[in-house]
């Protein structure tokens, strides 16, 4: 039995609260720091530990065994400085993998070449399945692979349901293919094609952009 990944998440505002509750709940071991004593005990029942401490403090995060850990979240907040410092730091203690979030695409770029493995960018990505969502409302997510391809979640609309995926035919319609349809925690994996899609069905679908832009505005009008 594989032993599970341990995670470190520092910085407890919105975001990073956010991941480290997600991932304690998903059974997986989980570290919360910040600063603010007060948001350590907002989050400390729902975490496997949760420490005050600051995180540019390279002895404070010895002591806290954070080298350990086989993935640390750096979410601070506004404190770019803080930011950039703390994964300095990571790196120098050589911790396996650091994800750190960024406020904006300068900030992003310093982050990778410190030696960020991923850098994320919460309030634009929120921001770009926002969009997508008020343009077609069946549209449930839209995450991005690269400049080029993204994955969306479509819902199936009253139109669609009782159509099997050779009717639907989205593949020639638009350049995308269906990964997987998930209904109520179910997930089928590379469906068949005389699949008939029900009621309450999601689809997830890869593709390039300019296509899958395509396929949304289609879905707008089904």
């Amino acid at each position: 039995m594989a032993v599970k990944k341990q995670y470190a998440v520092l910085g407890m505002g919105r975001f990073g609260s956010s991941v480290a509750q997600s991932l304690s709940k998903m059974g997986f071991e989980v570290l919360a720091i910040d600063e603010s004593e007060q948001r350590i005990q907002e989050v400390a029942s729902m975490v496997t530990h949760a420490v005050s401490a600051d995180t540019t403090d390279e002895e404070a995060l010895k002591a806290l065994g954070i080298r350990n850990f086989d993935v640390v979240v750096v979410s601070i907040g506004q404190d770019i400085q803080a930011s950039i410092l703390t994964t300095l730091i990571l790196k120098d203690l050589g911790v396996p993998m650091i994800v750190t979030k960024a406020v904006n695409e300068l900030h992003g770029k310093v982050l990778s070449k410190i030696g960020a493995d991923k850098v994320v960018f919460p309030e634009r990505d929120m921001g770009t399945r926002v969009a997508h969502n008020l343009i077609a409302p069946n549209i449930l997510d839209y995450i991005e692979l690269s400049d080029n391809h993204s994955i969306v979640e479509v819902r199936a609309s009253r139109g669609m349901v009782g159509q099997n995926l050779i009717e639907l035919d989205i593949r020639a319609r638009f350049g995308c293919n269906i990964m997987a349809i998930k209904n109520n925690g179910h997930i089928n994996i590379s469906p068949l094609a005389d699949y008939r899609l029900q009621e309450d069905d999601i689809l997830v679908i890869v593709g390039q952009n300019d296509n899958l832009n395509k396929l949304e505005l289609a879905f707008q009008e089904s």
